[in-house]
């Protein structure tokens, strides 16, 4: 069996920004260190002449065909909005004059 990496839990807790009692940071040393040592046995896997993939399913992106059509009249495009001037949706001033 590997030896478990050993984990600076109290400089962690210090860059976490976090304190901790003395049993939890045996509980946490203990719980980070078998994660590490996970990390350590994947790193002994050989991936040689294994291509990177983001899915582990072939997966196709399903899009529709790029049909031209006619694009919506105005009034059609702005018939749901609260105001309208010169075929404008009109929205509340957000920004203060400077």
């Amino acid at each position: 069996m590997q030896e478990r990496p050993e984990v600076d839990i109290d400089k962690l807790s210090m860059l976490a920004r976090i304190q901790l009692s003395e049993e939890e940071k045996e509980a946490y040393s203990a719980q980070l260190s078998d994660i590490l040592g996970f990390f350590q046995k994947l790193q002994e896997v050989d991936v040689e002449g294994i291509p990177p993939m983001a899915h582990p399913f072939e997966v196709e992106a399903s899009l529709r065909e790029d049909v031209s059509t006619q694009p919506w009249e105005p009034a059609r495009s702005l018939s749901n909005a609260p105001a309208v001037r010169e075929n404008q949706v009109v929205v509340p001033k957000v920004v203060e004059d400077a």
